[in-house]
């Protein structure tokens, strides 16, 4: 079911002015369509449910191989943020596929980077401009931290001091490049263990599968919320990640007016 608001969103980002590098496949179609998604691993919210917030997207990566955009975006994928590249040489194989396919479809997307801890911030900022064009329509880009105890290269733990400043150059780089401030997402022992909050003028994208971010976080702020890593939408093949945006439909228009251009 789609909710009316595909005329005012349009007017709303006709209004936005913007230097165009790359134009999207198809212009966007930013009507709210209602989620219809299932879990295979669902959780038993205490509080506040995700299925209480309308807008819904995904977020991917060369994990999802197989993807009919245009059916997904039919069945409540109204946004989604796509891994674009990690560290400073790798960059995601299904990238430009993903990032291609999501516009042509009209699904609102943005890029993010995982952040890799034995490279410095600007060496990181600069490889992911390289791989990422400005595109009208875009939402900002993402930065990704988060521990990486797995890591065949690279397990380190710095001080928290060091890691807000390694973001600050990171997001005040791609800030003059993009004409926009990046999110940051993060998970609940990087927030805390780092004291991420201490950074002023950002917003988050937080990960919290057990409960609502509100109880999680202690009530710190959050634009979009990862609430599963098991979901599964028509049109992708395997389980995704389902995220929601933390307001209203008319909310996300007003989110969409200040940020994308």
């Amino acid at each position: 079911m789609k909710h009316p608001l595909a005329a005012l969103l349009c007017l709303i980002l006709a209004a936005c002015g913007s230097s165009r590098t790359e134009a999207p496949a198809e212009a966007l179609q930013l009507s709210v369509t209602t989620a219809n998604f299932d879990d295979s691993d669902p959780s038993d919210w205490p509080g506040r449910s995700p299925d209480r917030y309308p807008v819904h997207g995904i977020d991917v990566s060369r994990f999802q191989t197989q993807i009919d955009w245009r059916q997904a975006r039919a069945n409540g994928v109204n946004f989604a943020f796509i891994k674009a590249t990690e560290g400073g040489d790798l960059v995601d194989p299904m990238f430009a596929d993903h990032w291609r396919s999501a516009g042509a479809a009209g699904v609102t997307r943005g890029a993010y980077h995982f952040f890799y801890h034995c490279r410095p911030a600007a060496e990181q900022a600069r490889w992911f401009i390289r791989h990422v064009p400005k595109t009208s329509g875009a939402m900002p880009p993402v930065l990704d931290m988060e521990w990486t105890p797995t890591s065949p290269t690279c397990r380190i733990r710095r001080d928290g001091a060091v890691i807000r400043e390694e973001a600050r150059i990171f997001l005040d780089i791609l800030e003059r490049h993009y004409g926009r401030r990046p999110l940051i997402y993060t998970t609940v022992d990087f927030f805390e263990d780092t004291e991420l909050w201490r950074l002023r003028g950002v917003e988050f994208w937080l990960r919290s599968v057990a409960d609502h971010p509100h109880s999680v976080y202690d009530g710190k702020s959050w634009s979009f919320w990862q609430y599963t890593s098991t979901g599964l939408v028509p049109g992708i093949a395997g389980r995704v990640d389902i995220n929601v945006f933390a307001g209203s439909s008319f909310a996300w228009a007003g989110w969409l007016k200040s940020r994308v251009q």
